[in-house]
């Protein structure tokens, strides 16, 4: 399996020294920068929304099984039902009625080594696309909302940490 580092430099345009930079970083500062920023609109928003079914395809076939092994191998108490949650809430994204902030608190429950240990395997869902634009584009876009998740969950260690 892909580390998780790999798996963010390779999709976005992040050394993996600027990652573990961002990665330390707060959220707040994160969601801010001009770097994530550039980085969420360099996404091609229409081809992604273009290929809404060809993504919606992708996650109704291997969301089912990620989810189970969250669940099994990872341990991860909650687990969405069906992968329809995960595909609305990417297109309520695209289509700017769904943030950032929301994502974050959604996933908040999720202990930080079991996201980070998904995240190859979730941007990896992909791979199977064969055209290679629209691969690369969903890759992107799953790896950049990752990137926030993971801010998010480290920066949540170091204040329970603190605590």
């Amino acid at each position: 399996m892909r580390s998780l580092l790999f798996t963010f430099a390779q999709n976005l345009n992040f050394s993996e020294t600027q990652l573990e930079e961002i990665l330390s970083q707060p959220l707040t500062e994160v969601l801010n920068s001009s770097e994530l920023q550039q980085e969420l609109s360099s996404l091609d928003t229409n081809l992604l929304k273009k290929t809404l079914p060809t993504a919606g395809g992708v996650l109704a076939k291997e969301l089912p099984p990620f989810y189970n092994w969250l669940k099994n191998e990872l341990g991860v108490k909650r687990v969405p039902d069906s992968p329809e949650h995960t595909t609305t809430w990417v297109i309520g994204f695209l289509h700017n009625q769904e943030s950032l902030t929301h994502l974050v608190e959604l996933h908040r429950p999720v202990p930080s080594p079991a996201l980070e240990a998904s995240i190859p395997r979730l941007v990896g869902m992909f791979e199977g696309v064969e055209d290679a634009q629209v691969r690369q584009e969903w890759q992107k876009a799953i790896t950049a909302l990752c990137l926030v998740l993971v801010v998010a969950a480290r920066e949540q260690d170091r204040t329970a940490v603190r605590v």
